[in-house]
Order: C-alpha cells, then structure tokens, then sequence
C-alpha cells in the first residue's frame, strides 16, 4: 500500500478528513522552508504538498508566484528540492509528500531522470499542473514504473463527460479545485463545492481533495465537512510573505506559519466529530 492509500486508511478509521498544506520548496530560503517542511507532521499534516518552484507559475495567485520567485532568487532548484524531500524521509517515512509543479523543470531535468530520482528520494505523488491527462501518458507509464501517482486535478468547468478522461490514469487522491482562476484570488462557495463531490465520487473511489480559495480555519473545517481533505496553500505562503515584509526573524517565520497550520489542522479534524 503507498503511503497516500495509508494514510487515508488512517483518516477513514478515524472518520475525519485530512489536512493537506501546501508550501514552495526553498521559500524564504532552504534551511527555513526545510525547517517548516519537517515540522509539519507535528503541526497536524497529514499529507505535505511541496511546490517546485518555477518562473511562471500559471496557475497560481500573485502569494504562490511571489514565494516562487524568492525560492528561485534564493538558488532553489528542482535537484535541491528532491534533496529536501530525501532529508525529510531520513526522519520520517510515513509522510505522504506531493510534490506539484510544471512540466518546463522535469522536462529541463530529464523526465525519466527526474522520477527515476524523486521516487529515490521518497516523493509520493506528482501534480504537474499544466500537463493534462491526453499529454501525460508517456509520463505517466514511466511514473507507474517508479510507483508514483500522478494526482490529477478537476475544476468546476469539469462536467461528467471529461471526468472519465480526467480520472483514466490517476493515482492516490484527486484534487477538486473549487474556484475558476488562480490560487488565492477567491474564496469558494460550500453549495457548489458539494455538489461537485459527490458528482465525482460517483465516478472514483479516490479520495477527493479541495483546495484553492480556502484561507481560515473556519473555511477549512466548511470543505473537512465536504471533502475527504483540505488543502491550504496561498494562505500559508501568505503568512511567510508578511513575516519576512515586516523583518521577523528566520525562527518567527517558522513558528508563525506552523502555529497557523496547527489551528488549519484542528479546524480540519475536529469538523466531523467536535469532541
């Protein structure tokens, strides 16, 4: 069983939903971001989302793009992230790690290279975001090969004929994003996103993950209700940006962004069953 399938074994036996944070790998700066990455279990993670930065992020808010371009400012590179991912696994192996992206990087890399080495270093999951299910086959039979999932994503333009498409090939859970446009910019509506849930698990038993446009606890625990998982990201990558404007300390960045995933996490956990 890979690490995502136990992990939401877990979280079904527990009848909860999990909490899925999302940070840029490198961002504000390697060891800081690596110290926030190995502290997120403990903060409440259940699955780590890790972005590879890149230098056009088409899909993501002006909070992602920014701490993108501070990762890269930084010297953050797709090899450096891998060996963040490989440091992480020396102390925990239990983890689910996804790493999402853009094709430019793996492409730069060497994409049977690149899985080849980020199966090595204990990556879980790939999201490549601007890679759709009709272009990724050859790279998907290659990440079969390295037992990695490819996460696939679904939108709310993504009606019941493309669905089957989109699922044909998907692997350990899949990622509903709840508003049109880029990550940050909106905020979603409970209604709408339900019904698009249970529209998709009449197509997959994957679990199915949200995120996009979800920024407080309360907002966490609205989709925890919905969904078998919450994602946060451009809130998070947000509470960096601020620290870092108003000249806190390496150490303050860290306990602020994981004091804020701690308060996601129980708002995510205790959704279901408050006692």
């Amino acid at each position: 069983m890979s690490r995502i399938a136990a992990r939401f074994a877990e979280l079904y036996a527990l009848k909860r939903a999990g909490f899925i944070p999302f940070i840029t790998a490198g961002d504000p700066d390697f060891e800081t971001s690596f110290e926030i990455l190995e502290k997120l279990p403990a903060a409440g993670a259940d699955i780590i989302e890790l972005g590879v930065p890149f230098s056009d992020p088409m899909a993501d808010g002006p909070a992602i793009q920014a701490g993108s371009m501070r990762a890269l400012k930084g010297g953050q590179t797709v090899k450096k992230t891998l060996a963040m991912v490989e440091r992480f696994r020396a102390r925990d192996d239990a983890t689910p790690i996804i790493l999402m992206g853009y094709f430019n990087p793996i492409h730069a890399y060497g994409a049977e290279h690149f899985l080849r080495d980020a199966a090595h270093a204990g990556v879980d999951g790939l999201i490549i975001v601007d890679l759709g299910p009709e272009e990724d086959a050859p790279l998907r039979a290659l990440a079969a090969k390295c037992e990695l999932d490819i996460v696939r994503l679904a939108t709310p333009t993504t009606d019941e004929a493309r669905l089957p498409t989109v699922l044909d090939g998907a692997g350990g859970l899949l990622y509903y994003v709840s508003i049109a446009g880029v990550t940050g910019t909106k905020s979603f509506a409970a209604e709408d996103v339900s019904e698009a849930v249970q529209r998709i698990k009449r197509f997959t038993k994957l679990p199915c993950a949200v995120g996009f446009g979800i920024k407080t606890p309360e907002q966490a625990a609205e989709i925890a209700q919905i969904a078998d998982a919450a994602v946060v990201g451009s809130a998070i990558v947000s509470r960096i940006e601020q620290a870092l404007a108003q000249g806190k300390p390496k150490r303050h960045i860290v306990e602020d962004a994981l004091s804020f995933c701690r308060s996601l996490a129980e708002a995510v956990h205790c959704a279901r069953n408050p006692a």
